[in-house]
């Protein structure tokens, strides 16, 4: 049983649901990425998502995009990335890592090349958000021999076929996008998220993890009562961009601590449409 889905299955059997906070690897500086990533678990998350910079991540909003352009003009580079998981690995070796990131640094490596790195530095999963389920069965079948999860995304414009697809191919969780458009927006239709939710359901015992548009502990405690996970990225992102480099660790402390404590504590009084 692979990382993710231990810590999935524990949560379950506690009647919790898991915390998965995003960080882009080499922002604000490569020096400070794996003290953020030992940051946000000791503040309460239970699987991380850390970001592999890209010069055009179609997916992401400005503030995404901000922070992969800090690290791409430090040098940080997939290599690079998974050496952070490696040293990370020095101290913590039971909360699952998520790669997130876009196809061509995974194509210009190699994907045999790139999982056999990953399974070194253990990696739990890898989302490439621009491969498409039609095209990924050997990026997938690649994945699974080296241990890494693969985890596709859904949005509320995927047809049944697709949502089909993903859950065939896709292991650890499958990410939900909440809207359609880009990370960072302030649009989240909770109520349109826990009527979409069911049909993925329907077809997977896969967890379904939300993202986009949670910005803070009452979003989080809104989706946390209807999904199996909740992420937040660009959230965290301006947090860091708001601080200092010897400030940040505290910020973030801060920030994810109330996260955990809306996940953990949703008001059901308060749900937000």
């Amino acid at each position: 049983m692979s990382k993710l889905s231990a810590t999935f299955d524990r949560l379950q059997a506690q009647g919790r649901k898991a915390l998965i906070p995003f960080i882009t690897a080499g922002d604000p500086d490569p020096a400070l990425t794996v003290p953020l990533m030992h940051t946000l678990v000791e503040s309460g998350a239970d699987i991380i998502e850390l970001g592999v910079p890209f010069s055009d991540p179609m997916a992401d909003g400005p503030t995404i995009q901000r922070a992969s352009e800090r690290a791409l003009a430090k040098g940080v580079s997939l290599r690079g990335v998974l050496d952070m998981v490696a040293q990370f690995r020095q101290r913590n070796r039971e909360t699952p890592v998520v790669l997130m990131g876009y196809a061509n640094p995974f194509e210009t490596i190699g994907v045999e090349a790139f999982a056999l790195a990953a399974r070194a530095a253990d990696v739990d999963g890898v989302i490439v958000v621009d491969y498409p389920p039609e095209e990924a069965s050997e990026f997938v079948q690649t994945m699974q021999a080296n241990a890494i999860d693969p985890i596709f995304l859904l949005a509320p414009t995927s047809t049944p076929e697709r949502i089909a697809q993903v859950a065939h191919l896709a292991r650890g969780y499958i990410y939900y996008v909440s809207l359609t458009g880009v990370t960072g927006s302030t649009a989240l239709d909770v109520h349109a998220v826990a009527a979409r939710i069911p049909e993925i359901r329907a077809v997977t015992g896969v967890p379904v993890g939300v993202g986009f548009g949670i910005r803070d502990a009452q979003t989080a405690g809104a989706i946390a009562q209807v999904a199996d996970a909740v992420i937040v990225g660009s959230r965290i992102i301006e947090e860091i961009e708001r601080s200092t480099p010897d400030t940040v660790i505290a910020r973030i402390s801060t920030l994810v601590s109330e996260l955990r404590r809306g996940v953990d504590n949703p008001n059901k009084n308060n749900e937000l449409v």
